[in-house]
């Protein structure tokens, strides 16, 4: 069974799960939506990706752009089993109430549209078979994503007793021309906790996480410095084992020149990804020390990206597909060239 998938909103993650789910062999793209023409329209086009308008009134700007447009996103849904919905935050709730619903059409959403957007909010490995059959879920956002990954896999294995957690923030993804900060370090809130904390908390209800944030200069990737209270005692070489074998996390190393997020993201290039993308979790090998039952560890996002694998598992459970989150999460990986965990 191959099921169809509309893409609403062709961004900046929008493109990323349409070529993501081009990649499957369970699924395929009818079309994609945009609001204007645009390079990103262009490229899709290109794709072979059919293209609609989010409304009739916006025709005439794509036919005086030499673009053909197939119609409207309405007519799209109609077509669809399921639509991803990543148009910009506090539009899908929007979507949800005046299309999806009316149309009795199943849909994603991403991180960032509040919690109650969706029966629930997804990270493919924490809570893969709430998903099952649903009709609204939500893709949690890239930091609650990494979160989950790897404080989760700990917690899973080891019982953590209480997790804190300091992010480092990128300002706006690298092609966000418009915001900053060019020259400070912001608090993102001032206030503790952050909102990442009760983000991952929607996926772990039963993990005691507190979070405070900073947003810095950069474009590249957001930075984690994680510090977990293990109620069963471990060693960093556990650790090590247990994040070789987790899915969709990398450990790297500084010895091997990788001490930045600058080097990381080089280092992706070279990986001969789609966009240099590096949809894993790459964890510095040499930051994970155990003291007394304490571990710490740093990590990096890659924020445009690290959410597209978990898009596509999210389709197979709400469809049902796939019943089993890990043969989910191979075949995805697999299909996108993703590291091979299975393989330790």
């Amino acid at each position: 069974m191959v099921v169809k998938v509309a893409v609403n909103g062709y961004g900046t993650v929008g493109r990323r799960v349409a070529d993501a789910v081009s990649m499957q062999d369970d699924m395929k793209i009818i079309g994609v939506v945009k609001t204007r023409p645009s390079f990103e329209a262009v490229h899709a086009l290109k794709k072979g990706y059919p293209l609609y308008v989010n409304a009739k009134e916006n025709m005439k700007a794509f036919k005086e752009s030499g673009m053909r447009v197939e119609g409207t996103v309405k007519e799209l849904i109609e077509e669809a089993d399921i639509v991803v919905d990543a148009t910009p935050d506090g539009v899908g709730i929007e979507n949800r109430e005046k299309l999806y619903e009316p149309m009795k059409k199943k849909a994603i959403f991403e991180g960032g549209e509040d919690a109650d957007v969706a029966q629930v909010s997804f990270n493919a490995q924490s809570n893969y078979e709430r998903a099952l059959g649903k009709d609204f879920v939500r893709v949690v956002s890239c930091n609650t994503t990494a979160l989950c990954r790897t404080v989760g896999a700990i917690d899973k294995r080891f019982e953590t007793q209480k997790v804190r957690v300091v992010l480092i923030r990128r300002g706006p993804d690298p092609s966000n021309i418009k915001k900053g900060p060019v020259n400070a370090i912001v608090p993102d809130p001032v206030t503790v906790p952050s909102h990442h904390g009760p983000d991952v908390n929607t996926v772990l209800p039963d993990l005691n996480i507190t979070t405070v944030a900073v947003k810095v200069p950069t474009t590249l990737m957001h930075m984690h410095t994680v510090n977990a209270n293990l109620k069963n005692g471990t060693s960093a070489g556990e650790i090590i084992e247990l994040l070789l074998r987790t899915p969709r996390v990398v450990l790297v190393k500084a010895k091997d020149g990788l001490k930045s997020t600058a080097h990381i993201m080089e280092w992706a290039r070279d990986l001969n990804r789609m966009r240099s993308d590096l949809n894993e979790i790459p964890v510095w090998e040499e930051s994970i020390h155990v003291n007394d039952g304490e571990v710490f560890y740093m990590q990096a996002i890659h924020q445009e990206s690290d959410i597209v694998p978990e898009n596509v598992d999210a389709i197979r459970a709400m469809l049902e597909l796939e019943t089993d989150p890990l043969t989910s999460v191979k075949k995805t990986d697999v299909a996108m060239g993703l590291r091979p965990w299975w393989k330790y």
